[in-house]
């Protein structure tokens, strides 16, 4: 087990708090833009379910299911990455790089705390 040296207690905490505050909103906007199908998300496909529709509503309701999709995959992405980072936190091996074990620097940190790679292996 690799130790979070580089990385306060206090560090930790606000870290923590950051990501749970993030996933938390995720979780508001994946509401209100998708539903959850077994634990992933799904865009809302407004009134396309059943019965027939009224062709202006079967358009709108296609057209809010192209912009609901892709929305819903980049949430769900987000709140992956941020369980992800909670998970490393609770085993002892945040802060550090999934490639190369390097520590992940606090400035990277700080401004995205679900980082998982140290800068040479960013995505």
């Amino acid at each position: 087990m690799q130790s979070m040296s580089h990385l306060t207690e206090d560090q930790l905490n606000d870290f923590r708090a950051t990501l749970e505050a993030e996933r938390d909103s995720l979780d508001e906007e994946l509401a209100e833009h998708g539903k959850s199908v077994g634990g992933d998300w799904q865009g809302n496909k407004g009134g396309l379910e059943g019965g027939e529709a009224d062709p202006t509503d079967a358009a709108d309701s296609i057209e809010e299911l192209v912009t609901n999709v892709p929305l819903v995959e980049e949430l769900e992405k987000r709140r992956k990455e941020i369980e992800a980072a909670l998970k490393k936190m609770d085993k002892g091996a945040y802060g550090h790089c999934d490639v190369c074990g390097a520590e992940v620097p606090t400035d990277r940190l700080e401004a995205n705390p679900a980082a998982a790679t140290c800068v040479a292996h960013a995505r």
